[in-house]
């Protein structure tokens, strides 16, 4: 089986994706990397957390295939569901999370994690062409109508990153559940500490974990500025359960 970790990008979808992986290696499932080595998947698993990036069809089959040959494995992606996603998961072959952000911190976190590296490492990463408030924005539109795509594909779980940083027990209690492995066990109790806000694998490499600061967009962006993400996010951000 296919575990996709899913989530808007800069929503903590590393630290996420991490939790999903580590609880699921707890029954003995395979490592994503190892199954990329494997079956020669380095071309449609790429970076440290395995992103499949668009769920096409040619890229769902080619990851299928060590699936349907009994392996169990966890993926990430950021992308909105498309029919083969979708007929994945209606066929049990796939079971998928998204956990998503109030996209006003999140293209905010992003635009900052563009800049930053690309100063300190003096070399661009996927949000480094996000260089003025307009581009931001409109990059962020895809998602946030990614969002609502995700909100109807039945059986996926689905999070909001402040609940997962807020209530954390509750929330990695509902994944615990919605993967199946057992609360009580003792290595399942030592990944949900590890991946506590605040805790040991925070910045580490893979969880994408920096400020994570709720709300932090009203004090960087202007007026006029928040105006304009108002209009142009106001029906899904109300639907998000944000304040706009």
């Amino acid at each position: 089986m296919i575990i996709l970790a899913v989530g808007m990008p800069r929503a903590g979808s590393g630290w996420h994706y991490n939790l999903v992986h580590d609880l699921m290696e707890t029954t003995g499932c395979d490592d994503a990397r190892d199954i990329r080595a494997k079956f020669g998947l380095e071309k449609i698993l790429t970076e440290v957390n395995c992103n499949i990036g668009v769920l096409s069809a040619r890229r769902l089959i080619m990851v299928t295939r060590p699936a349907l040959m009994g392996h169990t494995f966890v993926i990430k992606a950021h992308s909105a569901p498309t029919v083969w996603a979708r007929a994945l998961i209606q066929g049990g072959i796939m079971r998928a999370t998204y956990i998503y952000r109030d996209p006003r911190d999140a293209m905010l976190s992003a635009f900052d994690y563009g800049k930053r590296v690309l100063e300190k490492q003096g070399r661009p990463n996927a949000f480094s062409h996000l260089t003025d408030f307009q581009k931001t924005m409109d990059f962020f539109t895809e998602y946030v109508q990614g969002w609502e795509k995700w909100m109807q594909v039945p059986g996926a779980l689905k999070a909001r990153y402040e609940d997962l940083l807020q209530d954390y027990e509750a929330e990695s209690g509902k994944l615990v559940r919605f993967l199946g492995v057992n609360p009580s066990d003792e290595a399942v109790k030592a990944v949900v500490e590890k991946y506590r806000p605040g805790g040991q694998v925070q910045g580490q490499q893979g969880t994408h974990f920096f400020k994570g600061q709720v709300g932090r967009f009203r004090e960087r962006y202007s007026a006029e500025e928040q105006k304009q993400l108002a209009e142009k996010f106001g029906p899904y951000l109300l639907k998000m359960g944000y304040e706009i």
